[in-house]
C-alpha cells in the first residue's frame, strides 16, 4: 500500500473535501498516515478565507518539500483547496518541487491528477495544475464515503458549493465559484451510506445552505431538504451550517417546531452589529433585521442555543460601530463566536474601502475587548447549567483521562463526564455539576 499523508486547513468543507480526497485515493491503493515522513503522497488542503491559514501553507510546504528532497523513494507534494484556486500557477512558479496545484472543483478528478503529476525517480517533479471551474450544468460531486466515517459518530455532507452573495470581504466566491446544489437524491444515498457505517450525527455544510436548490426547477427546498433527512432512519441528530441571515426563511424556522432531531444550535454569522458596516459589507440585512430572525428562533425553539462570526477592523468601522456590535454581543447573548480582525484579501471588493482603514493596532484592542466580553457571557451561560440534566451525544474518551468521555448537547455544548469507552455513539441523560468558559462538566450519566 502506498501512503497518503493530508493536511487540512481551514472550514468544514475542506474537512470535508479531505474525506473525499482520501476515499478517490483508496481506489488507488493509498492508504492514510499520520506521519508525514512516512507517505508517498503528501497533500495540503488549504484555506484563504484570512491571511493566517496562507501563512500556514508556505510553512507546511518547507517541512513537505524537505521530506521530499531527503527520501530515497518517489514522494509527490500537491497544494488543494482556496489557496490553490487562488494561486495557481503562481505556486507551482515560487515551489520548482512542487508536483500538483488543484482547485476544490478538481477533487474528483483527484486520482486521474496525482498519476499524472507523480514520478518514478526520487526528487523528480512533473508539474501538474489544475483549478478548472467545472460547467454548472454538468457539476458532479465526489460520491464516495469518506473512509475514516467508519465508526464516527458524527458525519458531514455538502449540500452544495461556491456563493453567489458578494460580501465584500469574502474570498469565498473566487475560489469555490457560483452555487451549485447537489441533488437532493444524492444527499439522501450519502446520509443512508453514513448511517449504515455506524453515523448518527448528520451535518449538512455548505456557504449558504438556506439557498440550497432554489435556483433548480422541482428540487427541493433547504426546509424540505431538512424534513427528509430527518425520516431517514438512524439519524438521531441534524446539523447544518452556514446559514445567511438574509435568508432565513420562516419554513426553516418552522422545522424547529416540527423536527425533533433538528438540534437546538445555530450558527448565525452577523459579522458586525453595525447596520452601516453591515451595508458596507454587503450583508443585506440590518442590525434591526437579525433580531428578528433571533426572536423568531428563539419563539419556535425555546431553547436555541446561537453562535456567530465577527470581523472587527472592517474598514471605515468607527468607535460607535463597534460599541453596536458590542451591545448585539450582549443583546443576543451568543453562546459562542469566532472573532477576527479585518484581513483584507487580493480581488474583494473591500479593497476598495482601505483608504479608511483601521489601524492594526485599534483592530487589535478592539478584538480582545470583543473577545473578553464573550469569555464572560460563555462562562455565565454555561455555569447557569449547573444542577440541570441533559441529554449528551457521547463521542469519545478524553485525551487526559481515559475514565473520562466527552459528547455534545443538542445545544453543541461539550460536556464532560465519567464513563467508558462502550457509550460511544449512545445518547445519555447526564447530570451538569458545574460550567467553565468551553465546556460543561458532569456526574455519571443517569
Amino acid at each position: 500500500m502506498k501512503k497518503v499523508f493530508i493536511q487540512t486547513f481551514g472550514c468544514q468543507m475542506n474537512v470535508y473535501d479531505t474525506g473525499k480526497i482520501s476515499a478517490l485515493l483508496g481506489h488507488d491503493g493509498y492508504e492514510p498516515t499520520r506521519v508525514m515522513a512516512d507517505a508517498d503522497l503528501i497533500i495540503v488542503n488549504t484555506c484563504s478565507i484570512r491571511e493566517k491559514p496562507e501563512l500556514k501553507l508556505h510553512s507546511f510546504l518547507g517541512d513537505a518539500l524537505k521530506i521530499k528532497r531527503n527520501q530515497d523513494r518517489p514522494v509527490t507534494v500537491a497544494v488543494a483547496g482556496c489557496v490553490a484556486q487562488q494561486e495557481g500557477d503562481k505556486l507551482l512558479k515560487r515551489y520548482r518541487e512542487l508536483d500538483l496545484v488543484f482547485g476544490p472543483d478538481a477533487v474528483p478528478r483527484v486520482r486521474d491528477l496525482v498519476s499524472a503529476a507523480r514520478s518514478e525517480a526520487p526528487g523528480a517533479t512533473r508539474q501538474v495544475l489544475d483549478t478548472k471551474f467545472l460547467d454548472l450544468e454538468t457539476y458532479a460531486f465526489a460520491s464516495d464515503l469518506d473512509p475514516a466515517s467508519k465508526g464516527q459518530v458524527g458525519s458531514f455532507v455538502t449540500i452544495q458549493k461556491g456563493c453567489d452573495n458578494k460580501c465584500t470581504f469574502c474570498i469565498v466566491p473566487t475560489t469555490r465559484g457560483k452555487e451549485v446544489s447537489r441533488p437532493s437524491e444524492e444527499i439522501l444515498v450519502e446520509v443512508r451510506g453514513l448511517v449504515a457505517n455506524g453515523v448518527c450525527e448528520i451535518t449538512l455544510i455548505g456557504q449558504n445552505v438556506n439557498s440550497y436548490g432554489l435556483k433548480v426547477p422541482g428540487e427541493l427546498t433547504f426546509a424540505q431538504l431538512l424534513y427528509a433527512v430527518a425520516e431517514v432512519q438512524g439519524v438521531e441528530r441534524i446539523r447544518y451550517t452556514t446559514s445567511h441571515p438574509r435568508d432565513m426563511g420562516s419554513d426553516v424556522i418552522q422545522a424547529y417546531r416540527d423536527i425533533p432531531s433538528l438540534t437546538s444550535h445555530l450558527h448565525l454569522p452577523v459579522q458586525s452589529g453595525s447596520t452601516g458596516v453591515l451595508r458596507r459589507m454587503k450583508r443585506f440585512y440590518t442590525r434591526e433585521r437579525y433580531l428578528e430572525v433571533v426572536a423568531a428562533l428563539r419563539d419556535a425553539r425555546p431553547d436555541i442555543v446561537l453562535s456567530t462570526d465577527f470581523i472587527v477592523g472592517f474598514p471605515g468601522e468607527t468607535d460607535a460601530d463597534f460599541e453596536e456590535t458590542m451591545t448585539l454581543l450582549d443583546a443576543v447573548g451568543f453562546a459562542s463566536s469566532f472573532s477576527f480582525k479585518y484581513s483584507p484579501r487580493p480581488g474583494t471588493p473591500a479593497l476598495k474601502l482601505l483608504k479608511d482603514e483601521v489601524s492594526p493596532e485599534l483592530a487589535q484592542a478592539r478584538l480582545m475587548r470583543l473577545q473578553e466580553r464573550q469569555r464572560e457571557i460563555s462562562r455565565e451561560l454555561n455555569a447557569a447549567m449547573a444542577g440541570k440534566t441533559v441529554d449528551v451525544l457521547v463521542e469519545g474518551t478524553s485525551r487526559y483521562d481515559e475514565s473520562v468521555v466527552c459528547g455534545r448537547t443538542s445545544g453543541f455544548q461539550m460536556v464532560n463526564f465519567p464513563g467508558s469507552l462502550d457509550l460511544v455513539g449512545q445518547t445519555v441523560s447526564v447530570p451538569i455539576i458545574a460550567g467553565f468558559t468551553n465546556s460543561l462538566r458532569g456526574e455519571a450519566p443517569l
